[in-house]
C-alpha cells in the first residue's frame, strides 16, 4: 500500500493564515502594529516570508501599510463599514437567489449554522459565520460572482469582529441566518433573497448608530 504525501504549505502560506485568523478572531486588534522581526520569531521563520504574507494581507484589506507606521491591522469605522458591506447588499442576494433556482445543495449553509449554534467562544462562532454566508453564495453558478464576494469576505469578517467587541448582536443574527436558511431550503428565492439583504442591511445601523445609514452586515 502506498500513500500519498501531505502537501506541506509554504511558509508564506502558514504565516499568511496564521497572522489573517489572529485578526478575525481579534487576537490582533485594529490599529495594532505588525512589526515583522517579532512575527518571524514568534512564527519561527525569516523575515522573507512575513513580508510576502503582509503584502497579500494589505490587498485583501486586512493591514494597512504605511511608510511612517509601518504595517498595522486596518481600522474599522462607519465609512470603511458601509463600503464593504454595499458590496454585499449588491451581490449576496443575488447570488443566493441564483443558488436556489439552480437547487444548488445547500448542506454545508446547514452544516455551519449548526457549527455556529454550538460554538464554544466568538472565534469559532465568527469562523462559522462566514462559512454559512460563503455556502449560501459560492454554488450560484457564477464563478465570478463568487470571486467578487470572496475578496470582500474577510474585510466583512473583521467589521464584523469589532462590531460584536461593543454589540453583541449574535443571537439576533443567528435567528436571521435560520430564517435565510429556511426560506432557501424551501426554494423561495426572492423570499430568501429579500430575507438576506435585510439581515446584511440592518447589521452597520445597529453597529454604528450614530452614523448615517448605510450598507449592513453579519
Amino acid at each position: 500500500m502506498t500513500f500519498a504525501p501531505t502537501p506541506i504549505p509554504s511558509r508564506t502560506q502558514y504565516v499568511l493564515e496564521a497572522i489573517k485568523h489572529a485578526i478575525l478572531t481579534a487576537q490582533l486588534r485594529p490599529g495594532q502594529a505588525l512589526v515583522e522581526t517579532e512575527l518571524a520569531a514568534q512564527f519561527g521563520v525569516s523575515k522573507t516570508p512575513v513580508r510576502e504574507a503582509l503584502k497579500t494581507l494589505a490587498g485583501t484589506g486586512l493591514v494597512v501599510m504605511s511608510q511612517y507606521k509601518g504595517v498595522t491591522v486596518r481600522l474599522v469605522d462607519a465609512t470603511m463599514a458601509r463600503e464593504v458591506y454595499d458590496v454585499r447588499l449588491l451581490l449576496e442576494p443575488e447570488a443566493l437567489r441564483r443558488s436556489i433556482t439552480r437547487k444548488a445543495s445547500l448542506d454545508a449553509a446547514q452544516e455551519a449554522l449548526e457549527r455556529a449554534d454550538s460554538a464554544g467562544d466568538k472565534a469559532d462562532r465568527s469562523l462559522a459565520n462566514r462559512d454559512f454566508h460563503r455556502a449560501l453564495y459560492l454554488p450560484c453558478g457564477n464563478p465570478l460572482l463568487s470571486r467578487m464576494l470572496d475578496e470582500v469576505r474577510d474585510q466583512a469578517a473583521l467589521v464584523s469582529t469589532v462590531a460584536w467587541a461593543t454589540v453583541p448582536s449574535w443571537e439576533r443574527e443567528a435567528a436571521e441566518h435560520r430564517e435565510i436558511l429556511r426560506l432557501a431550503l424551501a426554494e423561495e428565492a426572492d423570499a430568501a433573497a429579500g430575507a438576506l439583504h435585510d439581515h446584511i442591511a440592518s447589521f452597520v445601523r445597529r453597529a454604528f448608530p450614530d452614523e448615517e445609514d448605510g450598507g449592513g452586515a453579519a
